[in-house]
């Protein structure tokens, strides 16, 4: 007996449900990401209790106590830093994603387009795992030199908390941001210029994307240092400023313009401590 071969519609029902699975997945992720950056598995208080305890930036906090660095706690913190970037950072790369899988779908790779997706994503994060991995070794030398505490993870110092932001607001202004948000701002662009075939390619695909995306927004992510590592309302006010970055390409204005408040602020609080004192 022979049987025949799936008739076209059923093939093409099958094929567009690629979309919904990456999607679903994607979601899946970032919900996880979010439920575990919440509730600070593995810390001693939940990102909700450290926010509420957060004090003026560049103010100590009161219950702040020495913490250990062993490489339980040192993965740990990693971790902490992996998946809090995957909560802020993947929502603004779900559109890049789903074009991949819409790409994949038209091309000879139509049968794999959900695992190349998956792919796709997989080495988008490892690009931000590779951040994580310098935050984490950025926080253990705060602490080890008395600039950082261990449970809220804040710049103890207004002034290295001012010179953070006037970095940032410098860098809001070079060109390599400039350049690394032009990939970010056109996903179909990047992917006719990069897209490889099979896995990969997909996977290298997809960490060349988080490569532009790291060099756009890794002085902003910076940012957390001086208002709270695990302070909620940074975290969601990055995240949803790095979503309007590179959703508003007509708005032009909005780069330089963070660029110039960040360095007025950070110049406010460099200053601060010097008339205190004179």
């Amino acid at each position: 007996m022979s049987t025949s071969p799936p008739r076209p519609g059923v093939v093409d029902r099958m094929l567009r449900r690629d979309s919904s699975i990456v999607l679903f997945c994607v979601l899946l992720i970032i919900l996880g990401a979010f439920w575990y950056t919440i509730a600070g598995i593995g810390m001693n208080m939940s990102a909700i209790d450290m926010t509420r305890m957060a004090g003026p930036i560049g103010e100590p906090m009161r219950m702040a106590t020495e913490v250990r660095w062993t490489p339980a706690y040192a993965i740990l913190i990693f971790l902490m830093w992996w998946v809090m970037m995957i909560a802020m950072m993947t929502p603004s790369a779900a559109p890049t994603v789903l074009l991949y899988t819409a790409i994949k779908r038209m091309g000879p790779d139509r049968s794999q387009a959900s695992r190349l997706s998956l792919l796709f994503l997989s080495g988008y994060l490892a690009a931000w795992a590779l951040f994580s991995i310098i935050a984490t070794g950025a926080q253990w030398w705060m602490e080890s030199i008395g600039l950082s505490d261990g449970p809220m993870m804040t710049i103890h110092s207004k002034f290295f908390a001012g010179c953070v932001l006037i970095a940032a607001g410098l860098y809001q202004m070079s060109s390599l941001k400039t350049a690394c948000l032009r990939h970010c701002r056109s996903p179909a662009q990047f992917l006719a210029d990069h897209n490889r075939p099979g896995n990969y390619g997909a996977f290298r695909t997809g960490a060349l994307h988080g490569a532009f995306c790291l060099g756009c927004c890794w002085a902003l992510m910076l940012l957390l240092f001086v208002g709270g590592v695990m302070n909620l309302y940074w975290i969601v006010g990055i995240a949803l400023y790095v979503a309007l970055e590179k959703l508003m390409p007509r708005a032009r204005w909005l780069v330089p313009l963070t660029g110039l408040a960040l360095i007025v602020a950070g110049i406010w609080l460099v200053a601060n401590p010097l008339f205190a004192t004179a």
